[in-house]
């Protein structure tokens, strides 16, 4: 059904739509200010602050609502000129799980229906809530102000639930519920993929005349192939980094937690040891990240995995890298990793296109969207580290076919950018807001007074 209707996008630019001069955007368990592969801090974050910049640099003033986690952190903060995150007092500052945070729904909702009150009437022309706890806001902030809901779930507890990792928690019924719900009163959804568009959908009774596939971009200035000698380059970060400036690097970046799969890649070096004793040797991975989720419950899980499997060192973790240092690290790999066990999208798989740097994924979600299968890098149809040790094994020794699946790579990430995302965003607000205008016009004139 999915390959059938792309929503919104497939009428782009086929009438003037109104443009929103304000928006509301609801991020209720993660702030845009946090960094990125740690806690609950990942590609969602990278979204929200790519789209709200670009938003204000087309004249669209967005303010950001998020739970206050700190109480060194201002009510308010400038992100850009243009973009203010609000910190809602909901709860206590720390400690709170994601699991938890359905109980402080009522409170975040209350501080967000307050911060407009203070404004005169009609302040927001619109609601983009991420994540189905900001749906839940969002739903009756939308009934208070008389604006669209515009919902992007970025992950479904059904489909991660249908592809569960082994070890990891369920999602809860409560969850399931509450998506059930947004996906019923939300005037908009936007969806990565088109395989999340036939999830929503066909899991979640969607409407597909109100699903519309708009997909993420990839910073295409801050990644991007090393300039002058690549070699020069990589041998320079791998030293920096403590790594083999010989040999071969494979690089995860993310969470650490069992939905992205990182043992996967660990377990792979171990079967690699015994099919091609040799390669392993000279093969590092290198896991970037910090625990979350589910793997907060055994932080020194992978460390006892390489340990326990003779692959420590083989084996090199490293911290969530900001600034210049993440395109620098994805330029020092030969390969990056993206096992998941599912991903909306996959923007790690991406930005390291974008650099120039190919990609091996697990063929999940929307990371058949994100890496072009054979051209731009290689899709793993399991789970199993025997199958990742026998593509690892393919790919490693031969530089001619890496060299031109990173040529492609580049040139497949090009494709993307938040430029055309927000362009596709600012379609589906239009016609959102087109829609709710149409609605209160025809009442207006059926109104008996």
């Amino acid at each position: 059904m999915a390959e059938q209707h792309t929503g919104v996008g497939r009428q782009r630019g086929a009438r003037p739509w109104p443009r929103p001069r304000r928006i509301a955007t609801l991020s209720v368990h993660t702030s845009p200010l946090h960094q990125p592969g740690t806690g609950d801090a990942g590609g969602m974050n990278v979204y929200i602050v790519e789209v709200a910049r670009r938003l204000a640099e087309a004249d669209v003033e967005v303010e950001i609502f998020t739970r206050a986690t700190s109480g060194d952190l201002p009510p308010v903060v400038e992100m850009v000129p243009g973009v203010h995150v609000r910190h809602i007092t909901s709860g206590p500052l720390e400690g709170l799980t994601k699991e938890e945070l359905p109980g402080q729904l009522c409170a975040f909702t209350a501080g967000v229906l307050r911060a407009e009150a203070s404004r005169p009437p009609g302040h927001y022309d619109l609601i983009h809530s991420h994540y189905w706890l900001s749906g839940q806001v969002g739903w009756l902030a939308k009934e208070r102000w008389g604006v669209p809901l515009v919902h992007s779930a970025h992950t479904l507890a059904k489909v991660k639930n249908a592809q569960l990792a082994a070890g990891d928690r369920p999602e809860p019924k409560a969850r399931v519920i509450g998506e059930e719900q947004v996906v019923a009163e939300a005037d908009r959804l936007v969806a990565n993929t088109k395989v999340e568009a036939g999830d929503l959908i066909d899991r979640y009774d969607a409407d597909p005349t109100r699903v519309a596939v708009v997909e993420p971009g990839v910073d295409l200035t801050r990644f991007r192939p090393a300039a002058g000698d690549r070699e020069r380059v990589r041998s320079a970060v791998r030293r920096r980094l403590g790594l083999p400036a010989n040999g071969y690097v494979v690089a995860f970046v993310g969470r650490i937690q069992p939905l992205k799969a990182p043992d996967v890649l660990i377990r792979a070096v171990a079967a690699l040891r015994e099919r091609d004793p040799a390669l392993a040797a000279e093969m590092t991975v290198v896991i970037c990240g910090g625990p979350s989720g589910s793997g907060l419950d055994r932080p020194t899980a992978l460390i006892e995995l390489a340990a326990s499997l003779g692959a420590t060192d083989r084996v090199r973790f490293l911290p969530p890298q900001t600034g210049d240092a993440l395109p620098a690290l994805y330029r020092a790999a030969d390969l990056v990793a993206v096992p998941s066990y599912n991903e909306s999208f996959g923007l790690v798989a991406l930005e390291a296109q974008a650099c120039g740097t190919p990609v091996v994924a697990a063929a999940v979600g929307g990371l058949v969207t994100a890496v072009r299968d054979q051209v731009s890098g290689v899709l793993v149809g399991s789970h199993d580290p025997v199958d990742w040790a026998r593509t690892l094994a393919q790919l490693l020794p031969d530089a001619g076919r890496r060299a031109e699946l990173a040529r492609a790579a580049e040139r497949h990430a090009r494709n993307f950018s938040w430029d055309r995302t927000v362009a596709g965003l600012l379609d589906v607000y239009g016609e959102a807001m087109s829609e709710q205008r149409a609605r209160l016009t025809s009442e207006l004139a059926t109104c008996s007074w």
